[in-house]
């Protein structure tokens, strides 16, 4: 029993950021039912299947019940609104007044349920000029600063995170900002419309220290010099490892595990914020005594003089990583038809209502028959959409 048994949640959302969060609830215990044209969402087509399913999807829609419908026809409509009028929370992730114009905005879908949550994520929000533009997440690293905080140091070059981080970042705010409304429902009775642009998500994650400089108008400093701190990679003789000094007894640390004990007194790292302020020579410094060592010597003597430190892994290295298999970070499960799956075991531990796996990423119509049950649609009546091809079901 997770701690959102009980919750039903109506998925409409597509590629990742609401897919990912809507995710996330039904790892908590929520049921979420998945709602999907004729031919599925784009997300399904992407990448080769295993078992009907490709991979990215498996690991964005696990746990979900799939209902493939036709939302063009009244049929189609009339479904779709009988299962909002017993759901908790509504998800959709359709350009700004696409959902209005289908005929589910949050006024009609309100009026069926006035306690429901419902949830609209965009990539810019409702107004400015590209606020009906589409979107994809290099739009949203670009608009927000990401290619820069990423520009090479050396050429100024910007650059993008290689991964999908503003649809992920994004799906983690929708995910705790659906959980408050909930709380707010509760606690005060309040069933209200949460509107989030994977634009703001992803600024107001760069923030605390990725605009620093720009945080006190009249102290105002250029952000883009105070990025270089955080390249912490350093070649040893074998492989590479990251290692770094904030407070004075870790720097102390390293100059010690580095047999250069004479920086502990050299000025310009006496402090926090001279370490910062040359963090740059302080770095060429560190690389240089780093490379005179094999990455497990030095690991070892770092570890022991308290200094943070780590082996840059690779990703297949993930799977025997010792501290990975002690938080048991990746689960293993066996699935009929998958074999083993792999996924991230959600993150947050509880000790009462623990979350869990609780079945595969749907086919697309799976559950199709089960979801129109459980509104009353009899056999009869489903043969007949069907037959006229306003639901699907594998």
């Amino acid at each position: 029993m997770g701690p959102l048994t009980g919750l039903k949640v109506l998925d409409l959302t597509g590629m990742v950021s609401g897919p990912v969060a809507a995710m996330m609830l039904a790892d908590q215990g929520a049921e979420v039912i998945k709602v999907e044209p004729l031919t599925g969402e784009l997300v399904r087509h992407m990448a080769a299947p295993h078992n009907g399913v490709n991979p990215v999807f498996f690991s964005c829609n696990r746990g979900k019940k799939s209902i493939a419908l036709d939302l063009k026809t009244e049929e189609g409509k009339k479904i779709l609104l009988r299962l909002a009028s017993e759901a908790d929370v509504f998800m959709q992730n359709f350009r700004p007044g696409a959902i209005d114009r289908m005929g589910f905005g949050e006024e009609v879908i309100r009026k069926l349920n006035p306690k429901i949550i419902y949830v609209s994520i965009s990539g810019f929000g409702n107004r400015g000029p590209y606020a009906n533009s589409r979107v994809y997440d290099p739009v949203i690293q670009a608009l927000s600063g990401a290619t820069d905080i990423q520009a090479d140091r050396d050429t100024g070059r910007p650059k993008m995170f290689r991964i999908i981080i503003a649809d992920k970042v994004t799906a983690l705010t929708a995910a705790q900002a659906v959980a408050a409304a909930l709380y707010a429902r509760e606690k005060h009775g309040t069933a209200q419309h949460i509107e989030l642009s994977m634009l703001d998500c992803m600024i107001s994650f760069f923030w605390p220290e990725g605009m620093a400089g720009i945080v006190f108008a009249e102290n105002e400093i250029d952000v883009r010099k105070l990025q270089g701190s955080q390249d912490l990679i350093y070649k040893a003789k074998d492989k590479y490892i990251t290692a770094g000094a904030v407070s004075d007894a870790e720097w102390q640390g390293m100059c010690k595990a580095l047999n250069r004990e004479d920086l502990v007194d050299d000025e310009r790292f006496a402090s926090p914020a001279g370490r910062v302020a040359n963090a740059q020579i302080r770095k060429e410094i560190t690389g240089e005594e780093i490379a005179k060592w094999n990455s497990s010597e030095i690991l070892e003597r770092l570890q022991a003089e308290g200094v943070p430190s780590a082996p840059l892994l690779d990703r297949m290295e993930l799977l025997d990583n010792e501290q990975i298999l002690a938080n048991e970070s990746i689960q293993r499960i066996n699935i009929d038809g998958f074999g083993e799956v792999r996924q991230a075991r959600p993150a947050a531990r509880f000790s009462k209502t623990p979350t869990k796996l609780s079945r595969p990423a749907p086919k697309l119509g799976e559950h199709t028959h089960e979801v129109l049950s459980d509104i009353g649609i009899n056999e009869t009546e489903r043969k007949n959409l069907l037959d006229k091809k306003i639901i699907v079901s594998s």
